[in-house]
């Protein structure tokens, strides 16, 4: 599959991508990695995304995930 979105990741592994014109943070260690088609995931401000067609694709906000320490 090949990914039409362009994705980078920063000096402290933080994943972004564009959406439109618009930059947008995808998440730490939740994006899989390597991205598939069907793929599914929610960062940890509740953010959920899918890959369909080739292209990320912003599906909304949910409650963030809870954390455990």
């Amino acid at each position: 599959m090949e990914l039409k979105s362009k994705i980078w990741m920063t000096g402290s592994l933080d994943w972004f991508t564009y959406i439109g014109e618009e930059e947008v943070f995808l998440g730490r260690r939740e994006v899989p990695i390597p991205l598939g088609e069907g793929d599914t995931w929610t960062n940890a401000f509740g953010d959920r995304f899918t890959v369909e067609n080739g292209e990320i694709k912003h599906l909304g906000r949910v409650d963030p995930p809870e954390t455990y320490w």
